[in-house]
């Protein structure tokens, strides 16, 4: 098993990458796989909604959401991680995320557990958070969640380290995200039937 750990924050090994650090230990205790993907301080396009993605199943961006959404298979659960800029998650974490989950394979999302992580200074954890989790909400993936809002506090990585309550609702979501997955495979060993979904139904509100 392995998840994929989405840094989006700009600086490779700041508070946002110590939170997804503390994770990593738990689901390394239980044998589980990670990487962390840095999306780099380059900057990267926003969806452009020319649904080139819709036939190509590719964005007509080739960058990093190329790779992964080639590589989805490999990946049993994800946390995606940003730091809070205006209440909200880094312009880059949501171009990158919006592009993600919109040109990629959603069939290979299903079922997959994922978590949310923010990183803040003081204010916005909570609404960042409820954004990065409607991208799990949208596509049939259990959403793993922690004792408290799974958010870390400091303006830098020794601050962050200094978060005990923090760091220990890393360490939960990290036994959490473990136990779900562990459980999801015995069930699959079992030959438990997945959800069996019905024609997706589209609606417009203007007729």
């Amino acid at each position: 098993m392995k998840v994929l750990m989405i840094n989006g924050s700009p600086n490779e090994q700041g508070c946002t990458f110590t939170a997804l650090h503390e994770i990593e230990g738990v689901l390394d205790k239980h044998s589980i796989g990670t990487e962390i993907l840095y999306l780099g301080k380059k900057a990267i396009n926003g969806c452009t909604a020319c649904r080139s993605c819709r036939t190509t199943g590719k964005c007509v961006f080739n960058d990093k959401v190329n790779e992964i959404t080639a590589r989805l298979a490999e990946f049993d659960g994800f946390v995606l991680g940003s730091p809070v800029y205006y209440a909200s998650a880094a312009g880059m974490a949501t171009a990158f995320l919006d592009r993600f989950f919109y040109s990629c394979d959603k069939s290979k999302l299903v079922g997959k557990p994922g978590a949310a992580v923010v990183s803040c200074r003081r204010g916005g954890a909570t609404a960042t958070f409820d954004q990065l989790n409607k991208y799990f909400t949208i596509n049939n993936m259990p959403i793993v969640s922690s004792n408290y809002w799974n958010q870390v506090h400091g303006s830098n990585p020794d601050e962050v380290l200094k978060d005990e309550e923090g760091l220990q609702t890393m360490r939960v979501l990290g036994e959490n995200m473990a136990w779900l997955l562990k459980c999801i495979k015995v069930a699959r060993e079992a030959g438990v039937a997945e959800p069996v979904y019905e024609p997706r139904i589209f609606t417009n509100f203007i007729r």
